[in-house]
């Protein structure tokens, strides 16, 4: 109960207080960990069953993976398709999908396109991962292979699909082919654009420049554009420049949310990319009297089989003096290769 609500510390003191744990109890908290990106205490507890006599179920490697995955710790996750290659696990559809996952999130789509090849039986899910993985990873095409592929074997895709689908075109700029799939959508499967559906479009008319059809699009939908379809837009006109429509769009997410730092960091990224300092002040200033603070940017590595954590501007590892100076290092680096930084967007 506590790890399916989160509450970590109170699933551990419940765990701990159980005399006789079986498959059940440390699965529910190996789960729980992974979906917190806590690999380290769900490998610990994995390590602590291989010692029990409990054994594993497919439910434990699966969970496993989605930690690996969820903090790009490709180390653990290779570790885990070795033990389930001698478990024979490795068979079992829900494990290779979670294979699947783990590898392309990791950014292995190679490792994630042999697994799939390996696969006996596939089903959507399967379908789904592999040509997400392609689309996400800057293969367009060989996503878009594949999802011809998925419908010649007969496998009915779903709404994910369509996003895997819609996001490869637009990553690609394939403007013609994504209104082709978009249509394709409810005309051959019956399936009703959702609000992430009408974001991918978006994107892919805002990724090519089309701003005004985006808006044009936008006002189209059959139901009031969230948050997440503005803060497309606006992401687009910031790299087309675009301060009106992103204006329009940045007014249009503080309508729904008043209190969104995203929708003032971007649109003061773009005001800063023209040089509109005053803009700029503005919004930081506006920011500042509502106390709003965009949340620090994390994000983890995985060097020799351990697992770092990392924040903007983080000076906590104990190592920060070596890291810093590295990073000094290949700047430095990088700029006599001809690298030069944009301080357009830098409004500190």
């Amino acid at each position: 109960m506590y790890a399916k609500t989160d509450r970590m510390e109170d699933a551990r003191k419940a765990f701990e207080f159980v005399f006789e744990r079986n498959l059940i109890s440390y699965n529910a908290l190996i789960d729980g960990h992974a979906r917190n990106s806590d690999s380290d205490e769900a490998f610990e507890l994995y390590s602590q069953i291989d010692g029990s006599g409990v054994g594993f179920d497919a439910f434990t490697f699966a969970s496993l993976l989605s930690g690996a995955a969820s903090i790009g710790a490709v180390g653990k996750g290779e570790q885990i398709h070795a033990q389930l290659l001698k478990s024979g696990f490795e068979s079992n559809l829900c494990v290779s999908n979670a294979l699947i996952s783990m590898y392309t999130r990791c950014g292995n789509i190679e490792a994630a396109f042999q697994v799939f090849k390996g696969m006996e039986d596939r089903n959507v899910i399967s379908w789904t991962s592999i040509i997400a993985g392609f689309a996400k990873h800057g293969f367009a095409e060989r996503a878009l292979e594949l999802f011809k592929q998925m419908l010649d074997f007969r496998v009915k895709p779903n709404e994910v699909t369509y996003i895997a689908v819609l996001s490869a075109c637009s990553h690609a700029g394939l403007i013609d082919e994504g209104w082709r799939y978009f249509h394709l959508m409810y005309k051959e499967h019956r399936i009703h654009p959702r609000m992430d559906h009408y974001a991918c479009m978006v994107d892919l008319l805002g990724r090519s420049g089309f701003l005004e059809k985006a808006i044009q699009f936008i006002e189209s939908m059959p139901f009031m554009a969230n948050a997440l379809v503005w803060r497309t837009l606006l992401g687009a006109c910031r790299i087309h420049g675009n301060a009106e429509i992103g204006k329009h769009a940045a007014e249009m997410i503080l309508e729904q949310d008043p209190n969104d730092p995203a929708a003032y960091i971007l649109l003061s990224n773009l005001y800063a990319s023209r040089g509109q300092w005053e803009n700029v002040a503005k919004i930081r200033k506006g920011m500042k009297e509502r106390n709003l603070v965009k949340e620090a940017g994390c994000s983890w590595i995985e060097a020799e089989n351990k697992v770092h954590k990392f924040y903007v501007g983080d000076t906590k590892h104990p190592q920060a003096r070596d890291i810093y100076e590295e990073l000094d290092r290949l700047l430095l680096e990088i700029k006599e290769m001809g690298y030069s930084p944009e301080h357009g967007f830098c409004t500190s």
